[in-house]
């Protein structure tokens, strides 16, 4: 009987220490994630804000949401280091409890992306139609400052076409015709630092011609399709982990009860 215990003893002691290591190993891609859904979570509010409150669907919690989740990952994934090294089935128990719940999470998450990702072409060209009909009237700054940030960074003008901008309430306001804002101009020349506008039928050579509208709609179903995919990827490698964790526990378990008996 005893030769029968210690042969199971020294059968379950090399699967625990593998089962550790492969948990490790789990831990640290996990907490790498973490990290990496926390930069992007910061860099959506950082940079890609100013393109998504343009948008009719905007949500302007979603970057806390990607910075929150990041930041729990990178803690629980520190926590899940100490409790496979401490190797107390209670700690991995929970562990594993954790794993599941923020499985739960960013599968809801990476769904709710992949879902909004296809709501944004309707939802920008809503909310850039709004945003010109309204662009430098007073009060309403962000929504002008942030389309010339758009026109600017993207080298765009217009939603469709630099040719939109001869419709709206501000070219009627502006002295010269057919005239299109500052942020439209390729080039800082004289006649945009001094009019803070320029005459689009008298040069378009000088201005930028492809509407904005395809070029961010392009640009952030570019990152928010692959974030999304990543997302759902992550939710179900959790699953590994859960999994790691909740067998651990159990061997941990069966070679104390095998040591005392």
């Amino acid at each position: 009987m005893t030769q029968g215990r210690t042969q199971s003893t020294l059968q379950t002691g090399p699967l625990v220490t593998c089962m550790k290591t492969l948990l490790m190993v789990f831990n640290f891609i996990f907490w790498v994630t973490g990290i990496v859904l926390l930069a992007v979570g910061i860099k959506t509010k950082i940079d890609w804000y100013k393109y998504l409150e343009l948008s009719s669907v905007y949500h302007p919690e979603t970057p806390y949401v990607l910075i929150g989740v990041g930041a729990v990952i990178v803690l629980i994934g520190s926590l899940g280091c100490c409790c496979t090294v401490k190797g107390h089935a209670f700690l991995l128990f929970m562990y594993c409890g954790f794993l599941a719940l923020i499985f739960i999470v960013e599968l809801s998450a990476g769904i709710a992306l992949l879902i909004y990702r296809n709501k944004l072409e309707k939802g920008f060209k809503e909310g850039l139609n709004n945003a010109i009909e309204i662009y430098g009237e007073d009060g309403k700054d962000e929504y002008t400052n942030s389309f010339n940030d758009m026109q600017k960074t993207l080298k765009c003008c217009g939603i469709v076409s630099y040719e939109d901008w001869y419709k709206t309430p501000w070219e009627k306001k502006q002295k010269v015709p057919n005239s299109v804002p500052l942020s439209c101009c390729k080039v800082d020349d004289k006649s945009c630092k001094n009019t803070g506008l320029l005459a689009s039928n008298s040069s378009t050579s000088d201005i930028y011609t492809r509407g904005c509208h395809k070029l961010v709609v392009d640009f952030i179903d570019g990152n928010l399709g692959p974030i999304g995919g990543v997302a759902l990827g992550i939710s179900f490698f959790q699953i590994l982990g859960a999994i790691l964790a909740c067998f651990l526990a159990k061997s941990i378990n069966k070679a104390k009860y095998e040591q005392v008996a």
